[in-house]
């Protein structure tokens, strides 16, 4: 019998801290084989990332770890990596076992040159001249497609774009060519034509290479385009494993069946997304709290026609009451000397654009990253400075007011951001951040109905009074953004832009965010534009769709009409980039 490269067996995890403690991993077993990937599928917090990170062993001191981690290494010697020393383990990682982050901005290190880095690793395990490293990480970084290898080994992590980066994690994952690589949601928040590069990317290496991939998601769509073997996991379980093909196209399990129904891809255009809690009602059969002693009865999910709002035509006498008009609308940044070109042109990265969005109506803005949508979205409430043209909302044109005068109509301009962590400040409660933005612009006069307002607005977005003195890092990352929704609807703006704020989210989480849209967007009737890199939650969010790319607007029409019959080349290119389509529906 061939020896599997990894067997985990009977893996249990616990955090322990303040004396309680908290159980991550609950029991579980799997293996893989050399050559095979496997894709670890859940969302935050179901212990998938943890079980990679024991893997290496790089939990922190806190967390407990029992059972058997049984790996192969390249003499094919099983070693239990859980009763190893740290100089052991040491040197397995990075030389038998590498890992390649979610985000590799925090992962590499900003005063070190990205071939430094690569180098770095390549002595340490390998032995080598400086001149011979430097040698292997050129012909690594030319083998993950980077441009212009020998300068790219002299650039600092800033100076490259996101999918650049991640293709430098991946050159030091690759470069002393491990038996094992653990790839932890290397592609979530990419642009859907970078994500399908590096997935191929890592499909190529491994198939070049021969060793076993751990990839982990929580899109079950990028499973379909890469992984050979499936394995779900809630709260700490495995709740369903096998064949790629077998558990997408049969779903046992109602959990595996929702997190399928959550993505939007082929959801008609404003109809009501499906959450987790639609599929399965869990009952106790006997005492504990282990997922195996719960019966799940799954629950036909109801067609709520009053949330149907996006599929309603506007009154006629509202179709032509023009919300906002961009007319040749320009962002121009002036030419720098940078460190390795000389650039005397101005960079345009809006280059006259021009469009209308109706009163009540959202407008989808796709794109991929640097194509000039946050630029575009950020010059029309004026939060950066346009080279000329025209940004006319109701009437007044934003474009050609000084900042004195812009500061009063903010209460009508909102923005809700990618990174809702990001958008709160960590020292302030949740509450008195809501409630800020009402000081700021005088709405009711006294703190106490101030304080009243907020707890209606966290009750519309589905939190309570009782989170009204929490802090940001207490919430999870799809609270947050509910925080961000309602810190800006507070103020009755007419005007809102959503700036990718469900592009990092779980798919489950992105669900419930979208239809709280379509709810509040009834309740408030406000005007809005939708950006995003990714056109499947575009075409179900929006009612037209402007396409952009290099600083010009290439396609537009309705979200149907660019979605299913679409005429720009770059447009088709980014459908096609949509993960999961072939094998999914």
């Amino acid at each position: 019998m061939i020896q599997p490269l990894l067997q985990v067996q009977n893996l249990s995890i616990d955090f322990i801290a303040e004396g309680k403690s908290t159980n991550a991993v609950k029991n579980i077993s799997f293996s893989i084989a050399a050559g095979e990937i496997l894709a670890i599928v859940g969302e935050s917090g179901s212990g998938k990332s943890v079980t990679a990170l024991s893997l290496m062993q790089l939990l922190t001191p806190q967390a407990s770890i029992k059972g058997q981690i049984i790996f192969a290494n390249k003499e094919n010697a099983p070693i239990d990596l859980l009763s190893i020393s740290a100089k052991e383990i040491n040197a397995i990682r990075g030389k038998d076992m590498a890992v390649i982050f979610q985000e590799p901005m925090t992962s590499l290190n900003p005063v070190f040159t990205c071939g430094d880095q690569v180098i770095e690793a390549i002595q340490l395990h390998q032995h080598i001249s400086s001149k011979a490293a430097e040698k292997k990480a050129i012909a690594l970084f030319e083998k993950v497609n980077l441009p212009k290898p020998a300068e790219m080994i002299n650039r600092y992590p800033h100076q490259l774009s996101g999918g650049q980066k991640q293709r430098v994690m991946i050159a030091m994952a690759m470069s002393c060519t491990p038996s094992l690589l653990i790839a932890d949601e290397p592609t979530t928040a990419l642009d859907v034509t970078v994500q399908k590069t590096i997935l191929q990317l890592i499909k190529e290496l491994q198939q070049q290479t021969g060793m076993g991939v751990i990839f982990i998601t929580h899109d079950l769509g990028l499973v379909a385009d890469i992984a050979d073997k499936v394995l779900v996991m809630h709260k700490g379980e495995i709740i369903e494993q096998g064949n790629t093909k077998d558990v997408l196209q049969n779903p046992q399990q109602p959990y595996t069946k929702a997190l399928l129904a959550c993505r939007p891809t082929m959801r008609k255009h404003g109809e009501r997304l499906p959450v987790v809690s639609d599929f399965f009602n869990a009952v106790p059969t006997t005492g504990g709290s282990n997922l195996s002693n719960f019966s799940f009865k799954e629950v036909p999910l109801k067609k709520d026609d009053s949330l149907q709002i996006l599929d309603e035509k506007l009154p006629e006498n509202n179709q032509q009451q023009l919300a906002l008009k961009l007319n040749h609308l320009k962002v121009y940044y002036p030419g720098r000397k940078f460190l390795f070109r000389n650039t005397p042109e101005p960079f345009k990265a809006v280059d006259d654009v021009s469009f209308t969005v109706n009163r009540g109506e959202t407008v989808g803005l796709v794109g991929e990253s640097g194509c000039g949508k946050t630029t575009l979205g950020r010059a029309i409430l004026q939060l950066i400075p346009s080279t000329s043209g025209d940004i006319i909302l109701d009437g007044i044109n934003l474009a050609a007011l000084p900042k004195k005068q812009i500061r009063p109509l903010r209460k009508e301009l909102q923005i809700v951001f990618q990174d809702p962590y990001g958008s709160l400040n960590p020292r302030l409660m949740i509450g008195n951040a809501i409630m800020e933005p009402m000081k700021v612009h005088g709405i009711l006069n006294n703190t106490k109905k101030r304080k009243e307002k907020v707890v209606e607005f966290l009750e519309k977005v589905n939190l309570s009074a009782d989170h009204f003195t929490r802090y940001p890092h207490q919430f999870s990352g799809g609270q947050r953004q509910r925080i961000c929704i309602a810190r800006a609807l507070v103020l009755n703006p007419s005007f809102l832009i959503f700036d990718e704020s469900v592009s990092a989210l779980d798919v489950s989480v992105q669900a419930q965010v979208l239809n709280l849209l379509n709810d509040l967007k009834k309740e408030f009737g406000f005007t809005s534009i939708f950006i995003s890199h990714d056109l499947a939650v575009v075409r179900y969010i929006s009612d037209r769709i402007l396409v952009m790319n290099k600083g010009t607007i290439v396609e537009e029409g309705t979200a149907e009409e660019v979605y299913f019959s679409p005429k720009n080349e770059y447009t088709k290119k980014l459908i096609d980039a949509i993960p999961g389509k072939s094998l999914l529906f």
